[in-house]
């Protein structure tokens, strides 16, 4: 697809990033170095306020508990929300890079577990810090507001909401459109849109069923939970192949069974977890609604004494970007990125981001920015490799390349604001 003439003022926001990726390359590689968990993120958060007053920005913490609100006001005109996640997973890093994190935690359970940003999150920090800093350097260039949400607790699902509960609506003027973007294991300079179901929705369940414990010996005196719960996983798997219409994607994953103690011990219940990954809401329905019939007549076919017990213990919304608000996003990428800008497949992972504008009423578009050294994805993908020597998000291995990654985050989070905040091109340009 041919470039498009890149706007004045984006040419002109963008202008001093040459200054402004030196700070931001550190302030990446100081958070890769000290991760935080989920709702944990006092000192990122710290860093992050500290970071956007010194650029100008007036800034608000303790928003959701760890969140950090920044806003560029500059008269009349759109308000663009930007978003940016802060969390870090319990993984014990692997890259052997010299910022690696070597971040330890005591865990709920008692152990110690290492700490990472598996995820990406870091680039997404330090992005969204550059575009903030930026935009406000060069007010004249653009009018409206810009809000960049940095956002605690996406890896457990309850981050947005704990923002939204808090009273994030209040901080702000009236919002107009949202936009957030997330590094992929993609060859690092490329961005990528996808208008409509764009991240999965994720449901995740844990079903204890009840039994009747017995000596393994005398078999006739239990009501096996082992038996009852093999039975439901076996049976769980026709809800994808015959009870869903071909072509609709859904996931139904089984990812953990846990029952008794002993060989010769019939225990008294047994708990199944698992996740369903879903596209739509009435997929999603009707897929939960199939786990429970399921779940329900083997423990009624088995005698279950008392009926099982069901806890959703994490729950992600869809991603459903909205084609209007992509359409314009797609557009301005065209222009300023040209070839290395396109579509992206929908995913089949999930996050929590769309429910801040949905909460807020205003559409959205989430786009994928490469992560990965493009001359090492072009051997991998030559020699038919990609899925097995390129690291994706959550693995020991994850570690976004800072460039060009980190060029083009603030340079995606810059465009795309300005697709908003930037004044028309006069007649003739």
């Amino acid at each position: 697809m041919a470039q498009l003439p890149v706007p004045s003022a984006v040419a002109a926001v963008l202008s001093d990033l040459g200054s402004v990726r030196i700070w931001a390359a550190d302030f990446y590689r100081d958070l890769h170095s000290h991760p935080e968990l989920s709702h944990r993120e006092h000192a990122t958060a710290a860093k992050i306020a500290a970071r956007l007053s010194a650029s100008g920005v007036e800034a608000h913490t303790g928003v959701g508990g760890t969140g950090v609100v920044g806003l560029v006001r500059n008269g009349e005109g759109p308000v663009v929300l930007l978003r940016a996640d802060m969390d870090a997973l319990p993984i014990a890093e692997a890259t052997r890079l010299d910022y690696a994190s070597a971040t330890t935690v005591t865990d709920e359970d008692g152990p110690q577990v290492g700490v990472m940003h598996a995820c990406g999150h870091d680039m997404h920090v330090a992005c969204l810090l550059g575009a903030a800093h930026l935009l406000a350097a060069s007010r004249s260039s653009w009018t409206g507001t810009v809000v960049a949400v940095f956002q605690p607790a996406e890896e457990t699902g309850d981050g947005a909401r704990a923002m939204i509960d808090d009273g994030l609506a209040g901080l702000l003027p009236k919002v107009d459109v949202a936009l957030a973007q997330h590094v992929l294991p993609a060859p690092a300079g490329v961005v990528g849109t996808h208008a409509g179901p764009t991240l999965s929705a994720a449901d995740s369940l844990r079903i204890t069923v009840h039994g009747r414990g017995a000596h393994g010996s005398m078999p006739q005196a239990s009501v096996d939970p082992v038996v009852l719960a093999a039975m439901i996983v076996v049976r769980l798997q026709t809800v994808v192949a015959r009870e869903t219409r071909p072509g609709e994607p859904v996931v139904l994953t089984v990812g953990s069974l846990r029952a008794g103690t002993k060989s010769n011990v019939i225990p008294d219940h047994a708990v199944i977890e698992l996740n369903v990954r879903s596209y739509s809401e009435q997929t999603r329905v009707a897929t939960l609604d199939a786990v429970r019939r399921i779940v329900d007549g083997e423990c009624q076919a088995s005698g279950s004494p008392s009926p099982a017990d069901y806890v959703l213990f994490d729950h992600f919304p869809l991603t459903d970007n909205d084609p209007v608000t992509t359409q314009r996003v797609a557009a301005a990428f065209t222009s300023f990125f040209g070839d290395r800008s396109g579509p992206m497949p929908a995913q089949s992972a999930s996050e929590d981001f769309s429910d801040i504008p949905r909460s807020l009423g205003v559409p959205y578009c989430y786009w994928g920015i490469g992560g990965t050294d493009p001359e090492l994805y072009r051997r991998a993908e030559q020699a038919g490799r990609v899925a097995q020597d390129i690291p994706v998000n959550h693995s020991a291995l994850f570690a976004p390349v800072i460039q060009p990654t980190l060029d083009t985050g603030i340079q995606a989070m810059v465009v795309a604001a300005l697709a908003w905040l930037a004044p028309p091109p006069a007649a003739g340009q």
